[in-house]
């Protein structure tokens, strides 16, 4: 029942808000939010904008990434798209799908190093990228590919030396993919924050790499975080993916996720009376 002393009128719904994290029964003040949820409202877009426009601290990853993969993996690989700056990065996202001149004259010298006999000497190759929020690699991108990598430790992957691109976009893992010459690719980016997660990463996987793919090319697994889909949940999924690409060889629309399928459906009984 409504306090008539109070000047805030509460919204029947508000027991639902334990179960999501939408703006779903905030109440009103006579025909305006409540302060306290125009507040939090602040609180969480300041948050966003401030996910974007972070710095991803680089050396910092890079160092935390060779002492925390396979020992017997290549030391980390830094790059850097055709987009010079945050400001260029955001109003052109057209250069941040590309590598700078620099940055493929080093794959390029990687690649002639090695010496491999194959066009695809490697199985797989994962790209870290900041996207647009590098809080969300800073905090997930460690933790999620230590633990798909004992996943994939008994199945003789041949991987490459994982790379960290700088004001990326998910497409940049096509040219990183084709000058490493791998069979996949795997980008790991900051996903756009939303008004309650700033620290969403997202996965693409990309068979057989190359500058000029479309979207229908990937698949994609979204908001990877604790609060979200967590990091155990998208090593099996990720899994199962890269499984099925290496032993379909593709990827993107015509390859689906059925790891709901291969754990198990809830009953119909059980199903919202609306699906």
């Amino acid at each position: 029942m409504h306090d008539r002393n109070s000047p805030v009128i509460a919204n029947p719904w508000a027991a639902l808000r334990q179960f999501t994290d939408a703006r779903i029964a905030l109440g009103r003040a006579g025909v305006s939010l409540p302060s306290a949820a125009h507040l939090a409202f602040q609180l969480d877009h300041a948050r966003a904008r401030d996910a974007v426009h972070l710095t991803l601290d680089v050396p910092q990853l890079a160092q935390t990434l060779n002492t925390s993969l396979d020992k017997h993996s290549a030391p980390c690989v830094t790059l850097h798209s055709a987009a010079a700056d945050r400001t260029t990065y955001l109003q052109r996202p057209d250069l941040g799908r590309r590598l700078d001149g620099a940055s493929r004259e080093k794959l390029e010298a990687l690649n002639a190093a090695e010496k491999q006999p194959s066009d695809r000497p490697y199985d797989l190759a994962f790209v870290v990228v900041d996207g647009l929020s590098a809080l969300a690699i800073a905090q997930n991108a460690v933790p999620f590919l230590a633990g798909l990598q004992r996943r994939i430790a008994t199945e003789n992957w041949s991987v490459a030396p994982v790379c960290i691109a700088v004001q990326g976009r998910v497409a940049i893992g096509d040219e990183v993919g084709e000058l490493l010459g791998a069979k996949a690719v795997v980008v790991l980016i900051g996903e756009r924050p939303g008004l309650s997660s700033p620290d969403s990463m997202g996965l693409y996987l990309t068979w057989m790499p190359r500058v000029g793919l479309l979207d229908a090319s990937r698949n994609c697994i979204s908001n990877v975080r604790p609060a979200g889909l967590s990091l155990d949940q998208a090593a099996y999924k990720l899994h199962f993916l890269l499984a099925q690409a290496h032993q379909r060889q593709l990827s993107g629309v015509a390859l689906k996720d059925e790891t709901d399928d291969k754990r198990g459906r809830v009953k119909a009984s059980q199903q919202n009376f609306l699906l």
